[in-house]
């Protein structure tokens, strides 16, 4: 295989699969796309019904091209992550790594056009992210939930209303922002620098009021990133957790034991949001994006301080705090549910709480008219009503007997 080739077979599976997210090459597998988180079989008319480890080696090669140091980071490492042109059509972000013997790529498609906030339908809150001129904005999740894309939409959003130096640290570049009002310089680990922490270490010696680093993997990132917070950057981030009590565990457990109080407080003065995010199956088809959302104030600066606790949890503040934008994934889910957007069974996969949303979508059941069980044709056992009237009249009776002795016995002695 060539390069023309491997650019002809990318192609037709974008021809075939408009709407993939990944494109993965396994042996002993056809070519797959993923297109709404489920991995479908392509390029049937080539022949290819079950890829051997050579083609999947030739892929390799022809994606590396004339790249020594991913051709090392791959042998050294058991796996390498590059990006991948293609021209005129797309771009990707590429993994590559071995597996029983042989190679396997994943290729997952990169928007060419940066997102707006508007065009992805975000929270509207997520707009107060771009005004923020210090501190550390986390944004949670799975791999593939998202995050990169928020982000994008987040610096496009400061792009356009702030003449601010912006330089992202990323592996790999994945969006390019154009110079609109802000100036962005955006490097790519392995070919720009070697790793988070040396990157974000320079970044404070380059002038930026802005700083994307694309993964916080370890504890001198964080405490680099924290300084930088702490020292009038804005400093944008994600990790791969799941909530908001997650990401703050996460950042604390990367510390020894005698350093939790320290980095507690640096923590609380720095964190400015907090935003998570899953990706739920639509109903019709696609996926759609919920969120949880969480800003910074007393409360939550003490509980990071402290810890939770019963009645002083992340999500209750993030419940009592929904007039300022702030949600839950349930309330999140439900209002999706709402809309008619995810089918009941989905909203109560992906909720945080189930009871939570089980009794929220009871209630809007009930708003509608609708049934909240499935429970019929209850009825009244009349037979055993007859005997429970019949006890309860000899008791009656029985009673009604003493009583009238009583009286008799009150008046004989009178």
């Amino acid at each position: 295989m060539r390069q023309k080739e491997l650019d002809d077979l990318l192609t037709h599976i974008l021809d075939e699969r408009p709407q993939l997210s990944d494109i993965n090459f396994t042996a002993g597998k056809p070519p797959q796309a993923e297109v709404d988180g489920e991995l479908l079989p392509v390029c049937g008319d080539w022949g290819l019904a079950e890829l051997m480890p050579f083609h999947t080696e030739m892929v390799v090669l022809n994606l590396i091209g004339k790249d020594r140091r991913n051709l090392q980071h791959l042998l050294t490492h058991g796996s390498c992550d590059l990006s991948y042109h293609l021209p005129g059509r797309a771009r990707f972000r590429v993994n590559i790594f071995s597996q029983r013997g042989a190679l396997s790529v994943v290729m997952r498609q990169l928007p060419t056009a940066i997102p707006t906030v508007e065009e992805l339908n975000l929270p509207p809150v997520l707009k107060q992210l771009a005004g923020e001129k210090n501190g550390i904005v986390l944004v949670t999740g799975a791999t593939g939930s998202g995050k990169t894309t928020t982000l994008a939409a987040i610096l496009d959003e400061i792009n356009r209303h702030r003449a601010a130096h912006v330089i992202t640290l990323e592996d790999p570049v994945e969006f390019v922002h154009p110079h609109r009002k802000a100036t962005f310089n955006q490097r790519e680990l392995g070919m720009d620098f070697d790793t988070f922490a040396n990157g974000l270490r320079a970044a404070l010696r380059q002038a930026p009021k802005v700083i994307l680093v694309g993964e916080m993997r370890d504890r001198e990132t964080i405490e680099i990133g924290l300084s930088a917070a702490e020292t009038g950057h804005l400093v944008l981030t994600t990790l791969h957790t799941s909530d908001a009590g997650q990401s703050v565990n996460r950042v604390v457990g990367m510390f020894d034991l005698e350093e939790e109080r320290l980095i507690r407080i640096r923590l609380a003065d720095s964190l400015r949001w907090v935003v998570c995010q899953r990706l739920l199956p639509r109903i019709g088809g696609g996926r759609v994006a919920a969120f949880e959302i969480m800003g910074t104030n007393l409360r939550v600066k003490e509980v990071i301080l402290n810890g939770e606790s019963e009645g002083k949890t992340f999500y209750d503040i993030q419940e009592k705090s929904q007039p300022f934008g702030w949600t839950t994934f349930d309330d999140y889910i439900l209002k999706l549910y709402q809309a008619g957007l995810v089918s009941e069974d989905t909203a109560l996969a992906y909720a945080s709480k189930r009871p939570v949303v089980n009794r929220g979508i009871d209630q809007i059941k009930a708003a509608k008219g609708e049934k909240t069980t499935d429970i019929e044709g209850l009825k009244v056992d009349q037979a055993y009503k007859r005997e429970l009237d019949d006890v309860e009249t000899k008791e009656f009776e029985h009673w009604l007997t003493l009583e009238m002795d009583k009286d008799y016995s009150n008046k004989k002695k009178k």
